[in-house]
């Protein structure tokens, strides 16, 4: 069986639409000999003249009207399985992972404006802690996510995204917190093992010698803020989601130490990410941004 490949067809139908090798070159932007040769090559194969002189001109042979015919059809054909791969390539699910804090604080803008532009694409967004969301994104159960330092993502592409100002928040009786010391004894309130904010709290409490009274798991932020306004202990809690919770009036906020302060939030993904996952990329900010 003899093979055509569609880039042969492409050129010879460039040469008939064109009038000419010439302008045909032209528009492909090749040169003519590469065009000549193609011709001929795809002559060689078929064992037919395509073409004829008729003064300067090249007139098309009866198996070259056939040809073209077919090769309309070829190309044509090509051409719309490449549009419906891609179409289906940028429609389906994208799965996204994030800490709770990001995607109560920073992924509502954004997510709304990939759906105003993607609106073919529909978002699957899991919030959880970020080792367990960097396993996902390992298993391939997510395509990416939004986690926190510190955090072990070998063998991941990674980005930073944001940077975040993580505060101690209290009650409103407490007393001014500078070292873990001041908060010896205290009840902890944090995320379940695996959190990034929960190692940076527990961090702190190390460096200085100090050891919880007890340790409290929940399971979001406004259960965090509204334990620690009620007196109930005290949690790290990024300061752009203290803004979004109206418990948080009842708080007293206590800056961290330098070194515990600052939080950058990092997206985590798969190598050579899919192209849905690429547009969602082109969104985000070039360097990280603060609240």
């Amino acid at each position: 069986m003899r093979s055509l490949d569609l880039a042969s067809l492409d050129v010879f139908r460039a040469v008939v639409r064109e009038g000419g090798i010439v302008r045909a070159s032209s528009r492909l932007n090749r040169v003519q000999s590469n065009i000549t040769t193609r011709i001929k090559q795809l002559e060689q194969k078929l064992g037919v003249a395509l073409f004829r002189k008729q003064g300067r001109s090249l007139v098309l042979t009866e198996a070259g009207q056939t040809l073209l015919g077919y090769s309309e059809r070829l190309l044509r054909l090509a051409e719309e399985a490449e549009h419906a791969v891609l179409r289906q390539h940028l429609s389906g699910a994208l799965r996204i992972g994030s800490m709770e804090s990001t995607a109560a604080s920073r992924l509502p803008a954004l997510l709304s404006a990939f759906h105003l532009m993607h609106p073919q694409i529909s978002i699957e967004l899991e919030t959880g802690a970020s080792r367990a969301l960097i396993g996902k994104v390992r298993d391939h159960q997510l395509d990416a996510a939004f986690v926190g330092e510190p955090f072990d993502a070998a063998g991941l592409s990674t980005r930073p995204v944001f940077d975040e100002e993580l505060v101690l928040v209290t009650g409103d009786a407490n007393g001014p917190v500078r070292h873990a010391g001041d908060i010896a004894g205290a009840t902890l309130l944090v995320f379940a093992q695996g959190c990034s904010y929960r190692r940076v709290i527990e961090s702190w409490f190390a460096a200085d010698g100090v050891v919880p009274a007890r340790i409290i798991e929940l399971g979001s932020y406004h259960a965090i803020i509204a334990c620690a306004a009620a007196g109930a202990g005290c949690g790290i809690v990024p300061a752009s989601v203290l803004d979004t919770v109206a418990a948080s009036r009842h708080l007293k906020r206590h800056p961290l130490p330098a070194g515990f302060r600052q939080n950058r939030t990092h997206l985590v993904w798969r190598t050579a990410p899919s192209r849905r996952l690429d547009l969602l990329m082109a969104m985000l900010p070039a360097t990280p941004v603060s609240a």
